[in-house]
C-alpha cells in the first residue's frame, strides 16, 4: 500500500504598518509570473522552541523586520488551497499543508531597506476601502456578478451555502443593502464570498473552477491561501481597533490628532467625523500630551503620545468607532 501523504505545519505572517494614510502588508515576489506572498515556512520542531518563535524567524529573515505586537489569527487547513500553481502533480498527492496565520504589527518609518516590499493593502481588497465613498467597483460589477450567481438554479460543489444563508441572504449580510450596513469587520466573508462565486482568481487556480472561466481582476491574487489569511487580518484587526489600543504598534512615539485619525480610517477603510474622534480619544484616556508641538502645513500643532497606564485602567481601552464616528 502507497504512503499517505503526510501533514506540513506552516507558519504564516501578515506583517502590517501603516505609511501615511495607506495601509500596507509586506508582501514579497514569489518568482518569475507568480503573484506575491506573505512572509511564510514550515514549522521546524527541531530549531523553533515555539509556533511564534518560529514565526518571528522567518520575519526576520524574509522580511529583514523584528516583529513587535504579534497575534495569532487561525489555522487554515482546507485541501487543495496550498497546491503549487506550475505542478502537475495531483493535489491529493501532496502533504497536507495546515497553515497557521499570524497578525503582526510593526513600524516602517527609517526602514528604507525593507519599504520597498510593503505593498498597500487595498490592492488585494479594492472594495474594501470606502474613504472616497462607496467604492465604484461594487455597483458596476461585483453585485451584478453575485446576484447572477446567486439566481443560477444549481448549487455547484465549489459555492455550498455557509451557516444555513442562501446566495442572496450572503449578499445581503457582506454587501449590504438598504437595510442593512456594510459591516467593516466582515473581510473574510466577503472575500470567501468572491471566491464560491468564481470572482477571484484563487477560485480559478484552485481547481475549483474550469480554467477557461473568465474572471475579472478583483484585487491582486496571492500565492496558495494568503489572500485569504490577509482577509482573516484585516477583519481582526479592524474588529479590534474598537476594544484594543493596537493602532499605536504603528504609530511613532509622538504624533498629532490629525495623524492618529488618518492611521485609524486607513485601516478602518471609511472617514471618521473630527471632533466625534477626538473626543473619544481624549475622553477614553488613550493619549496624553507631549508638550511640544509639530508645524503641519504652515500652522502648529500639538503632538501626544500613548499613554500606557489605561491598559491597566480598564479591560477594553479601544476606540468605540462606527460608521457616525
Amino acid at each position: 500500500m502507497a504512503d499517505k501523504p503526510g501533514i506540513e505545519i506552516n507558519l504564516t505572517a501578515v506583517i502590517m504598518a501603516v505609511e501615511g494614510d495607506r495601509p500596507v502588508i509586506f508582501a514579497s515576489s514569489q518568482g518569475k509570473e507568480r503573484p506575491a506572498g506573505l512572509p511564510s515556512g514550515p514549522f521546524d520542531p527541531v530549531h523553533h522552541r515555539t509556533l511564534e518563535l518560529g514565526l518571528r524567524g522567518f520575519a526576520v529573515d524574509q522580511a529583514g523586520l523584528e516583529l513587535g505586537y504579534v497575534e495569532q489569527l487561525y489555522t487554515f487547513g482546507d485541501r487543495g488551497r496550498h497546491v503549487p500553481e506550475d505542478i502537475e502533480t495531483h493535489p491529493d498527492a501532496l502533504p497536507h499543508v495546515v497553515s497557521i496565520g499570524y497578525l503582526a504589527l510593526t513600524r516602517i518609518a527609517g526602514e528604507v531597506q525593507t519599504s520597498a516590499s510593503f505593498r498597500d493593502l487595498y490592492r488585494y481588497f479594492p472594495w474594501e476601502d470606502w474613504r472616497g465613498g462607496k467604492p465604484a467597483v461594487i455597483d458596476s460589477f461585483i453585485l451584478p456578478a453575485l446576484h447572477r450567481w446567486a439566481g443560477c438554479v444549481e448549487e455547484e460543489k465549489h459555492a455550498p451555502v455557509r451557516r444555513g444563508l442562501s446566495r442572496e441572504e450572503r449578499i445581503a449580510l457582506y454587501f449590504g443593502n438598504e437595510d442593512l450596513l456594510f459591516d467593516e469587520e466582515k473581510v473574510l466573508e466577503r472575500y470567501e464570498l468572491l471566491y464560491d462565486a468564481g470572482l477571484v482568481a484563487e477560485a480559478i487556480r484552485d481547481r475549483r473552477l474550469p480554467i477557461s472561466s473568465e474572471v475579472p481582476p478583483l484585487g491582486e491574487s496571492m500565492v496558495f491561501d494568503h489572500r485569504r489569511i490577509l482577509a482573516t487580518a484585516l477583519g481582526r484587526i479592524r474588529a479590534k481597533l474598537k476594544y484594543r489600543p493596537v493602532v499605536f504598534e504603528m504609530l511613532p512615539e509622538s504624533f498629532t490628532l490629525t495623524e492618529l485619525q488618518r492611521k485609524v480610517e486607513a485601516i478602518a477603510g471609511h472617514h471618521l467625523h473630527k471632533q466625534n474622534f477626538r473626543r473619544l480619544v481624549e475622553t477614553g484616556g488613550l493619549v496624553e500630551p507631549t508638550g511640544q508641538q509639530t508645524t503641519t502645513g504652515g500652522r502648529p500643532a500639538a503632538t501626544f503620545r500613548f499613554r500606557r497606564e489605561v491598559l491597566t485602567e480598564r479591560p477594553a481601552p479601544g476606540l468605540r468607532l462606527g460608521r457616525g464616528t
